[in-house]
């Protein structure tokens, strides 16, 4: 299946039943999904497991389902947690400030080094603006706000 087809299943409930599977990192049985997303049959958790088998982002094991294909888009995943990518940059830019503004500090500040700062500065705050943003939108497709 192509990516396209992978991110057009992944709405609403069907992503809640995808992130749960890459969360648990071990295989789910139907019930155990519905018993975790409390959901009110059986029968629903296994048409969103079917759906997301169909695009071949989970495969059916003898001990029940697991991610098949990790699909993550902005986010990248440590453990049980999801972190938008864009914290890494804004950590790096950050980082980058701080040499900057201590380390490479001229006596006498120049146009060139205030650019320099300024770059880094809007960076940080472009990065850190792009992952509050995209960790609100996750989390809202969810429904954890």
């Amino acid at each position: 299946m192509s990516s396209d087809e992978q991110s057009d299943v992944l709405k609403d409930l069907t992503l809640k039943v995808y992130h749960l599977l890459l969360k648990e990192d071990k295989p789910l049985s139907i019930r155990a999904v519905q018993r975790k997303l409390n959901l009110s049959s059986p029968s629903l958790a296994s048409y969103h497991l079917n759906k997301l088998e169909d695009v071949g982002l989970v495969k059916q094991t003898p001990n029940g389902y697991v991610v098949d294909s990790v699909l993550l888009g902005d986010l990248i995943r440590l453990k049980s947690m999801f972190i938008p990518r864009f914290v890494f940059y804004a950590c790096f830019f950050f980082f980058v400030l701080i040499v900057e503004l201590t380390i490479y500090k001229p006596a006498q500040p120049t146009t060139e080094y205030v650019f320099h700062v300024l770059v880094s500065l809007s960076a940080t705050l472009l990065f850190i603006h792009e992952s509050i943003r995209i960790w609100s939108r996750e989390r809202k497709n969810l429904g954890k706000s």
